[in-house]
Order: structure tokens, then C-alpha cells, then sequence
């Protein structure tokens, strides 16, 4: 037996990595990656000092104890301030997205469909036929030779 590349295999791999939506999922990958750092940056540089002025920098501070003292090794604590500092991230990640991408995006699409719409309600001039061109060419003519033995 000789052992044969299927080609099909190959070929359908190639198409599925060309795809357009695996190549869009591939950058938006990168850019939430980036963009993490930017939030996060934001979350710390300006969020936490604002909270700070009421309370410590850090969200990561707050918390609550179950138990009666807050001391000892057996405490137990509810951090949260971690959970607020996340919640913030995200909305802020959220608003970001939706303002800076989705609702632009959306104008976008939606003026493209009034065009499309307003181009589409235009009734275009019926196209002559070649028949119809051919006869205006004969009358014409025919009219400019009536004009031309009057002339004379």
C-alpha cells in the first residue's frame, strides 16, 4: 500500500484557517488582550485613588469577617472589595466597548442600509433594447434628411 496525502484534509484545514471569522476571532483575541491592560491601568491609575479619597487605594482591602474578631488564623473573610474592584473592570470594559465599538458600529451598518434602501427605491430608467436604440438612430436620420432637402 503507498501511503497517500488526503488532500481533502489539508484543503478543508487551509479553508477553515481562512475563514474570515476564525481570522476576526484571532484579532479580537490580541486586541481584548491589550485592551485588558488599558482597563486595568484605568481601574488603578484612577478608580482606586477616587475610592481612596473615601477609604484605602486598594478595593482588595475591604472585606467583612464572619467570625467575631477579625484576628487570628481561623478568620473568615468576605473579600469584598476584590469583587467590587472586578465589577467596576468590567463595566468600565463594558461602556468602553459598547461606546468606542458596538454603537458606532451600529450607525455605521444602519446608515449603509438607508442607502442600500434609498438606492433601492429609486426607480432606475428601463434600459433601451437595442431594438428601441436602433429605431431613434433611424428616426434621426430620417429627420435630419427631411430637414436637409428642405434647405434646399
Amino acid at each position: 500500500m503507498s501511503k497517500k496525502k488526503d488532500p481533502g484534509v489539508w484543503q478543508g484545514f487551509k479553508a477553515f484557517l481562512m475563514r474570515g471569522n476564525v481570522v476576526d476571532l484571532a484579532v479580537a483575541v490580541v486586541v481584548g488582550a491589550a485592551f485588558t491592560n488599558i482597563v486595568n491601568s484605568v481601574v488603578k491609575g484612577v478608580i482606586n485613588p477616587v475610592v481612596g479619597a473615601i477609604g484605602t487605594k486598594n478595593l482588595d482591602h475591604y472585606a467583612s469577617c464572619l467570625s467575631s474578631t477579625c484576628e487570628g488564623d481561623q478568620v473568615i473573610q468576605i473579600m469584598w472589595g476584590s469583587v467590587l474592584g472586578a465589577t467596576l473592570q468590567f463595566l468600565i470594559t463594558a461602556a468602553v466597548v459598547y461606546f468606542l465599538m458596538v454603537l458606532p458600529m451600529a450607525k455605521f451598518l444602519a446608515r449603509q442600509e438607508a442607502r442600500k434602501k434609498a438606492g433601492e427605491d429609486t426607480p432606475e430608467a428601463p434600459e433601451a433594447t437595442e431594438l428601441e436604440v436602433l429605431k431613434q438612430i433611424r428616426d434621426e436620420l430620417v429627420a435630419q434628411r427631411g430637414s436637409q432637402y428642405r434647405g434646399r
